[in-house]
């Protein structure tokens, strides 16, 4: 008896180290020290002398049942993007850069090319967030997980002056709310998902008319959008952010009130901007009413922010000179801290 009769192939361990490495190199910032293999990342913090108040910023997350989708198209090098995007944005959301980011899987068995394939994922989603890949770890769990499935997730810190924090301290009554559009469903209410869907090759291979022709599993797996250039984009346009929140599972009504101080309430006009298609699919298919869907989905705006409403147009060209599209979805009043979708 050994190792790999027991079910952890040690072999298969080194090649998809060494099959990563060629994805992590893409994600190198200077401050990272030495190279993939150590038993530590090493992540140089000189820089942040010349910060005047520096704070750590931390954020981990996974993709929650999202991979099953992966299992059954057998399709690996996005999956990686949301792992990253779950966490990066949530450090974004309180104004801060990610440094750098690790990633852990768990897998019933090691296939070293699907190992690289799901951590081509993870550097793609740290090149779009500037974070270095520092680190890692895959584990085999032969016995406690079926041999073709996965899971994945991950940590990620980054910096912040204390000064340009986002805590929404700074905001106040008519400020106006900026929606930042998703890129669909992202990573969150999976489980709901597999509801109301067969996921199974044939029905997530199927085309829709009303998702532009393509298959209900490519509009599914759409990566989770990475908004800190966005969010970079508006600081260094020179624009105070009130309030931000990052709308993950909870959608609106969990997710928007996060951000507002006990004395504001925030109230969501559902007709400012068209909700995606997929969202109108997913309700219909499942006789999901209105209220639940923006209670469990980003219904299209993945991330919104607060600024003076003297800045909104000046932050809405600098959210779309990162590429991202930007609609004004609402208004901040006084009242109970809450919010209302008219």
């Amino acid at each position: 008896m050994d190792y790999k009769k027991a079910g952890v192939d040690i072999e298969a361990g080194y090649k998809s180290v060494e099959l990563i490495k060629e994805h992590v190199k893409k994600t190198m910032r200077p401050e990272v020290l030495g190279g993939l293999g150590g038993f530590a990342g090493a992540f140089d913090l000189s820089k942040i002398k010349n910060m005047s108040d520096p704070v750590l910023l931390s954020g981990t997350d996974g993709c929650g049942t999202k991979v099953q989708l992966a299992f059954v198209m057998d399709k690996h090098d996005t999956i990686g993007i949301d792992c990253v995007a779950m966490c990066v944005n949530d450090i974004a959301c309180a104004g801060g850069e990610p440094l750098f980011f690790l990633d852990y899987i768990a897998c019933g068995k090691n296939y070293p090319e699907k190992i690289a394939s799901i951590v081509s994922g993870v550097a793609e989603g740290c090149r779009q967030a500037g974070a270095a890949l520092v680190g890692g770890e895959t584990a085999e769990h032969p016995g406690l997980m079926p041999e073709d499935e996965y899971d994945l997730a991950g940590f990620a810190v980054g910096v912040v002056e204390r000064s340009e924090m986002i805590t929404g301290e700074n905001m106040k009554a008519g400020d106006v709310i900026l929606g930042i559009a998703s890129t669909g469903v992202h990573s969150n209410g999976f489980s709901l998902v597999r509801k109301v869907f067969d996921i199974t090759p044939e029905s997530l291979g199927q085309k829709y008319d009303e998702l532009g022709g393509r298959t209900l599993g490519e509009v599914l797996l759409a990566p989770t959008r990475i908004y800190v250039g966005a969010l970079s984009a508006v600081k260094k346009a020179g624009i105070t952010i009130g309030g931000c929140s990052h709308i993950t599972g909870g959608g609106f009504y969990e997710n928007i009130p996060r951000m507002l101080p006990d004395d504001l309430c925030a109230v969501i006009e559902k007709s400012s901007y068209e909700v995606p298609a997929i969202f109108d699919l997913l309700a219909k298919k499942g006789d999901i009413s209105s209220e639940m869907m923006y209670n469990t989905y980003n219904m299209g705006i993945g991330m919104a922010i607060t600024v003076d409403p003297s800045d909104a147009t000046k932050a809405m060209e600098a959210i779309r000179s990162a590429g991202d599209t930007v609609y004004e979805i609402g208004h901040i009043e006084s009242g109970k801290r809450g919010i209302s979708l008219c």
